[in-house]
């Protein structure tokens, strides 16, 4: 077995056997699903604050409305959650003192960096997939209408999102390592939060035009310099 194959398999397993991974797949998956289902039945029932907080989303109805919605909260509490789960994978090795036993170890420790990666990136696709199908089953349940194409199309771009958002929150790997701690990168994720968020409201013309470097840019760059980060660490700082 490769190397990278070895630290893929090994770190795989800290995710699979991690509580705060488990909780966080239950939050994204469960937690959003729920949530919209009863944004969503509430708006459709004529709730005015509901109404109100939904903004141009309204006067959606329909599957329209149910995919609006998710959107929305995907692209806060779902970059939150993987930026919770990516600062815990790289800080925790700092907090719980095993980065030491990591020097010893044949792998490069870049390899290692790439490998958490890895696993990330297959754990964020495979809540997109599953997402989705609770979606569709909350839309049944409150009969939002038949399954044409357009609802498969929108349910495809969710799980797109999905994926968009989890490497969004790549940041918080980076600075999970150059500040060797947890809080950290927590304190970074919310910061693209912040960022985002004012940058939609204050400027939504600039947010569009930016949107696919940072879909594809920011994961790339921020990637790249966690893999280097791991490759220089010393253990004397």
């Amino acid at each position: 077995m490769s190397e990278l194959a070895t630290a893929i398999r090994v770190e795989g397993y800290k995710a699979w056997s991690s509580r705060v991974v488990r909780t966080a797949t239950l939050l994204v998956v469960g937690g959003i699903a729920v949530l919209v289902g009863a944004l969503v039945a509430a708006a459709r029932a004529g709730n005015q604050q509901i109404l109100t907080q939904l903004g141009p989303l309204a006067d959606a109805e329909g599957w329209e409305l149910l995919t609006g919605v998710t959107a929305q909260i995907t692209a806060v509490g779902g970059l939150l959650a993987f930026g919770v789960v990516l600062s815990w994978s790289f800080g925790r090795e700092f907090a719980d003192g095993t980065i030491t036993g990591l020097f010893a170890l044949p792998v490069p420790r870049a390899m290692i960096a790439l490998a958490k990666l890895i696993v990330h990136l297959a754990w964020v696709s495979g809540i997109a997939l599953v997402l989705p199908l609770l979606l569709l089953a909350t839309g049944l349940l409150l009969r939002l209408g038949p399954i044409d194409g357009e609802v498969l199309r929108q349910l495809t771009l969710q799980a797109a999102l999905t994926v968009g958002v989890g490497l969004l929150g790549l940041p918080a790997a980076w600075a999970a390592t150059v500040w060797r701690g947890q809080l950290a990168g927590i304190a970074v994720v919310l910061g693209v939060l912040i960022a985002v968020q004012v940058t939609a409201i204050a400027a939504p013309g600039a947010a569009v035009a930016a949107a696919p470097f940072a879909a594809v840019g920011v994961p790339l760059v921020f990637a790249a310099l966690t893999c280097r980060a791991w490759s220089r660490l010393q253990l004397d700082r």
